[in-house]
């Protein structure tokens, strides 16, 4: 006799999904699936539509991150249309992208990720979560909060909304910023930074240590990894090249262009979901936990693995000491929820230093557009990975074909097989409990699909 276990929902994650868990007759792990049942349906909606459009379109596929589909489908509609953005406007683009970075990783780690570690991932699961969290420490509740909000207001009051933006069109940004929004905004942003260089000393020094064991072990695999670089090998989030580094620290660096030469795209039965694939270091895609084949991971993990550097000082600083800790490049899962704090004092920073230009004000923020036919691949690094947004127009500037590979969508594969080495490690003879599947959802949490 066999039995399956189901998870579902996945609880305190962005989105919906589940878990099937087959024993054998011994009562040990012989499969796990994870399902996505999400079905966007955009790639296929949006043709036959005007592409300076689809920026405000394709920002409906994610609530969570829309300001980073909209900036990645308005690079893709520029490249279609052969136009760049002036400067003002590139940067402009880039400050709201980061300060949506900035608000969204600090949703993950005290909304969602947090309780299993402060509450502890045995606990009764009536309190493991936020609001476990508020009641045993009250201020830094409120300061959470607040900090999160201040972020959305940014984008709101600046750019007129805080999801489903339109403020990006084909050829720049639709409004300057003024001196006053720039002084403003600039305050904000250091009061955040400050707030997430404590997040990241309290994470270091009261959060992580009495697990340390489990960050290092749980779901742990060994992949490749996929993030976005500058000329330098530093760490960028809104543009650069795509770098896939193998499992063995080497890597290759190649424009979003050409993304379709070095990523494939794999359909399994059992979830809706495309799961992507390094082309060039095994031909094919294998999810076996101890020789997978052409699996790489992304989101922050992956982002600080395949950086030679980060490209501002603080963020700088905690890099070299988890490198320190866990090396190049560091394949525990759990070390997602430690390098997503590094990324927030990124972006913080990469913030500050973009407000600080007095460029930032000119006004010259758009240039002219006219719709032609053309190829377009807009990327930019989003909360949950490399996004990739591929439109063809024709002549009158109508899409005739897109394709998306998002963010959460590279993780697919990592995420079954983080699944199911930690199921396999904790399941035995058939004794289960929820302290134990709970530890089976922090494998899937710790990608934040």
């Amino acid at each position: 006799m066999t039995q399956t276990i189901h998870i579902a929902p996945i609880t305190r994650i962005e989105g919906h999904a589940s878990i099937a868990i087959h024993l054998d007759a011994e009562g040990n792990v012989a499969d796990t699936q994870f399902h996505t049942m999400s079905l966007r349906g955009f790639e296929k909606f949006i043709q036959g539509k005007p592409a300076e459009e689809i920026p405000r379109i394709v920002s409906r596929i994610c609530g969570i991150c829309p300001w980073h589909h909209h900036m990645a489908s308005n690079k893709a509609v520029d490249r279609c249309f052969g136009v760049e953005p002036p400067p003002a406007g590139r940067k402009l683009r880039e400050l709201m992208q980061i300060v949506s970075h900035a608000e969204d990783k600090l949703l993950n780690f005290f909304f969602l990720a947090a309780a299993d570690f402060v509450i502890g991932p045995e606990s009764d699961y009536a309190v493991r979560n936020i609001v476990g969290i508020a009641k045993a420490n009250p201020e830094l509740a409120t300061k959470v909060v607040r900090m999160r909000q201040m972020a959305k207001m940014i984008l709101e009051k600046f750019a007129g909304k805080a999801i489903h933006p339109v403020a990006g069109v084909a050829g720049g940004f639709s409004k300057p910023m003024l001196e006053s929004d720039r002084v403003e905004i600039l305050a904000k942003m250091r009061e955040i930074l400050d707030f997430a260089l404590f997040t990241i000393e309290f994470a270091k020094t009261q959060v992580f240590p009495p697990y340390l064991e489990t960050i290092k072990t749980l779901g742990a695999i060994t992949t490749g990894f996929i993030g976005t670089v500058d000329d330098q090998g530093a760490m960028n989030l809104y543009d650069g090249k795509i770098r896939i580094m193998k499992p063995d620290g080497s890597h290759t660096d190649f424009d979003a262009q050409d993304y379709a030469d070095y990523i494939g795209e794999h359909v399994f039965s059992h979830s809706y979901a495309k799961i992507p694939y390094a082309r060039f270091w095994n031909e094919g895609i294998c999810l076996d936990v101890d020789a997978p084949k052409g699996i790489y991971r992304a989101n922050c993990l992956a982002r600080i693995n395949v950086a030679d550097k980060m490209a501002t000082p603080r963020a700088q600083a905690e890099l070299e000491e988890f490198r320190s800790l866990f090396g190049r490049p560091a394949q525990g899962t759990m070390l997602y929820h430690w390098a997503r704090l590094i990324e927030e004092v990124y972006a913080c920073e990469r913030a500050i230093e973009l407000l600080e230009d007095p460029s930032i004000t000119n006004p010259l923020v758009r240039n002219e557009a006219e719709p032609k036919a053309g190829r377009g691949v807009g990327c930019v690094e989003a909360p949950r990975g490399t996004l990739i947004h591929d439109y063809t127009t024709d002549k009158n500037g109508l899409i005739t074909k897109a394709n998306l590979i998002v963010g959460s969508t590279h993780n697919i594969g990592p995420i079954n097989m983080s699944v199911h080495q930690a199921a396999r490690n904790l399941i035995k003879n058939g004794h289960v409990d929820q302290g134990i599947l709970n530890k089976v959802e922090m494998a899937v949490r710790a990608y934040d699909p």
